[in-house]
Formats: structure tokens, C-alpha cells, sequence
């Protein structure tokens, strides 16, 4: 066959090799070296050579045409790792969740880290199938359901944050239903359970200790009190000012201060006496200095061992069998105890929603349009007198002739 023959070096090294021209009698000799004789066989090597010969004869040369392809399987080993998920969600936390949902970085982490990445690895983000996420999805325990319809949400928000990008054509999400909702609870805390978790929280350290001790006394959201910044809070008027950026629904929200709320933000700040100073600046709650706490599961977990323990201390001292374990509860329980408890002491509907920030309800449609009441004076009675209650389940024996029922005290209007 013309061109092919086999090399022999002074050494000895025999190699089958093509030689061709590219653009006729006056082209370069080019020499293409097929392979090793050993590893490839004459029969082999010739038809490598046939192979070469067609390239050749139809205007192509078969070097520049390997290292062609040679550069792009490299751009798209690269790119394939630029899009591997765990690098890209990474990255998205990086480039938007930091800035633009800082409160929410921490979930949206644990879910890649818990989750999605133990599954989708380094796999580019458009070899990523709706199997893929049906599987991920499916590996989350039926029990949490919750927490699959979080890591959802999570992954259907990242691929479409690639897909504006120009990252990725299509969402493999696309299509897909979101798991089914979660069973509205109902689960209130009994003023007996109320009052071992405020003792628990106040036995414990800070930050933890006091930051349960805010959830308890204000019933704002889990999330929004743990990145509670000490700029959002003016002691001299003992009010919390609730940014939109950091609602769940957008909406500001002004959170006055009990006094008992107060003493629990001197212990954070370690600032106890008669005139303890705030920082000017900062997370509230953190152990850092410069990221607020996150690991709430395990927080939960040292509360609840706190409650069994005093619950089993108090049974000891009434002689009493000490329980096994505390009733199962859920941090955003503390939200619906407080709304049960203002019902209870006779704070008006509307004032409920305004201490918790719904726009549901009586905030919404036309009365949320034209009733721009903000409830202020109201929401700072209903917490004083939620305080009161707190302060007289841990102290029994507390005078509470200075409590006003708010029921007659609150028309309409």
C-alpha cells in the first residue's frame, strides 16, 4: 500500500507508519506514526492505514484532525468539570446564595452536603436526568417529608439559575411535581412543656440558650432569629426591626421587646447588670463572629436533653417516676404555642397575625390593600402579656394582680 511501511530506529524500535502529502506534488510530507509493531499486527496497522489513506483522499489531514479532536475532548473534560455538580453547587452558593439569600446558605448548604451531592457527585450538570433526581429525591426517609420537598425546591432553584445563566439548555426538573405537601400540624406545647423549655433554654449556654429563649418569647421564625443582627435592634425603644430581605414573606416586620426578651439579648450579648451595652454590629447569635449559628437539629437535641433532664430532677423531688423522654415537638411549634397562647389571653386576631407576620387572614385581599394599621401598640401589649405568662409558669407563685386581660381592654377599631 503506498505510504505505509514500517520505521526501524538505530535502537532497533520497529513502528508502522502512513506517509502522505497534503495538497498534492507540492504539499509536506507528513508522516503518521500508527503504532508500535508488538502491539499492532501488519494486518492491523495496513488497515489503520486504509483508514488514514480515505482522510486523506478527501482532503483531510488526519494529524491536524486528531489534534483537533484531541483539544476538544480536552474543552469538554473541562467543561464537564466546571459543570460537575458538587464544583457548580458549590459555586452557586458562592456567586448567589451568599449574596443575594444569606440566611438561607446555611440550608441551602446542608441540603448539597446531606443530600445532593452524595448522589449527583461529579456528574455534569447536563448528563443530570429526572432519574437522577427522582432517585436523590427517593432516598430522603418517607418520614421527612418535608425535607424532600426542601431539597426540591433547592435543586429545581439551582438549574434554573444554570439555565438563565446559559449553563444548561433544559432543567431535567422540568415536568417534574414537587413531592406532596406535608401534613399541616397541630401540635401546641402545654403550659406544663412550655415552661420546662424555657427552664432548659435558660440552663443552657449561649448562644443557643438565649436564642431559644427569643423563639420562645417573640414566635418569630426559626431562621429569622437565628440571623438576628444587633443593627435590627434599638434597646432605648426595645423594638426588633425585621428587614424584608430576611422574611419568609417579604414583609417587614417591627417585633417589640418584653422585658424578658430583653434579659435573654444581655445573656447573648454577655452583658449582664444594670446598664449592659449591645454590640453595635453583628450576629446576635453565633460562635464565630461572623456567621450565625446553623446545626439546629443538634441545638434541638441539647434542649431536649435539658427539658429530661430538669423533668427528671422536679419528678425526683415530688418523688415521682422520672420520664423516659420528652413528647416529640418541632421548633416551629414554639410559633403556633405563642398564636394559641395570645388567643388565649384574649388578643385579637388581626394582632396575632401582626405579631407573626401572616398576610393571610385579615392582612390579606382588600383589607391588607386599604387597612394599613400596623398594630403596634397592640402587638407590644400581646407580648408583654405573652411574657407575663411565660415569667408566671416558671414562677408560680409570681403576682400577676398587675396583668391585664387584654380581651377587655382591645375593641374594634
Amino acid at each position: 500500500m503506498k505510504g505505509f511501511g514500517l520505521r526501524v530506529t538505530a535502537t532497533g524500535v520497529k513502528s508502522y507508519v502512513y506517509q502522505y502529502r497534503i495538497g498534492g506534488r507540492g504539499g509536506k510530507v507528513v508522516r503518521y506514526k500508527i503504532g508500535r509493531h508488538g502491539v499492532w499486527t501488519p494486518d492491523a496497522a495496513r488497515k489503520r492505514a486504509r483508514e488514514l489513506a480515505s482522510l486523506v483522499a478527501s482532503g483531510v489531514d488526519p494529524l491536524a484532525f486528531e489534534r483537533a479532536e484531541f483539544a476538544r475532548r480536552q474543552e469538554a473534560e473541562r467543561e464537564a468539570a466546571a459543570l460537575a455538580f458538587d464544583d457548580y453547587s458549590a459555586r452557586y452558593l458562592k456567586a448567589y446564595v451568599r449574596p443575594e439569600i444569606p440566611d438561607s446558605f446555611a440550608f441551602v448548604d446542608g441540603i448539597f452536603r446531606n443530600h445532593a451531592r452524595p448522589v449527583l457527585g461529579r456528574k455534569p450538570l447536563p448528563e443530570i436526568t429526572r432519574r437522577d433526581i427522582a432517585r436523590l429525591i427517593d432516598g430522603i426517609p418517607p418520614e421527612r417529608q418535608s425535607v424532600r420537598r426542601n431539597a426540591f425546591a433547592v435543586l429545581r432553584k439551582l438549574f434554573n439559575w444554570a439555565k438563565a445563566r446559559g449553563d444548561l439548555d433544559r432543567s431535567p426538573m422540568e415536568g417534574m411535581d414537587p413531592p406532596a405537601s406535608v401534613a399541616s400540624r397541630d401540635r401546641v406545647l402545654s403550659d406544663t412543656e412550655l415552661a420546662l423549655a424555657m427552664r432548659a433554654a435558660q440552663s443552657l449556654p449561649a448562644p443557643i440558650g438565649p436564642m431559644f429563649e427569643v423563639l420562645f418569647l417573640t414566635g418569630q421564625r426559626r431562621d429569622e432569629v437565628a440571623s438576628m443582627r444587633w443593627e435590627e435592634l434599638d434597646r432605648a425603644t426595645a423594638l426588633w426591626t425585621l428587614p424584608r430581605a430576611r422574611t419568609k414573606n417579604g414583609e417587614a416586620n417591627l417585633v417589640p421587646l418584653s422585658s424578658m426578651t430583653l434579659a435573654a439579648l444581655d445573656r447573648a450579648a454577655s452583658q449582664l447588670g444594670d446598664s449592659p451595652q449591645w454590640p453595635l454590629s453583628g450576629f446576635v447569635f453565633t460562635t464565630t463572629g461572623f456567621a450565625p449559628v446553623s446545626g439546629h437539629s443538634k441545638a434541638k437535641g441539647k434542649l431536649d436533653a435539658a427539658m429530661l433532664a430538669i423533668a427528671a430532677h422536679d419528678a425526683q423531688e415530688a418523688s415521682q417516676e422520672p420520664p423516659e423522654a420528652i413528647a416529640h415537638w418541632r421548633l416551629h411549634d414554639a410559633r403556633r404555642t405563642l398564636a394559641t397562647g395570645l388567643q388565649r389571653l384574649g388578643v385579637r386576631f388581626e394582632v396575632t397575625e401582626a405579631v407573626l407576620n401572616h398576610v393571610s387572614g385579615s392582612r390579606s385581599g382588600v383589607a391588607g390593600v386599604y387597612q394599613r394599621h400596623g398594630w403596634g401598640p397592640e402587638k407590644r401589649a400581646a407580648l408583654d402579656a405573652w411574657a407575663a405568662h411565660i415569667a408566671a409558669l416558671l414562677s408560680p407563685s409570681l403576682d400577676r394582680s398587675n396583668v391585664v386581660e387584654l380581651r377587655a381592654n382591645t375593641g374594634k377599631g
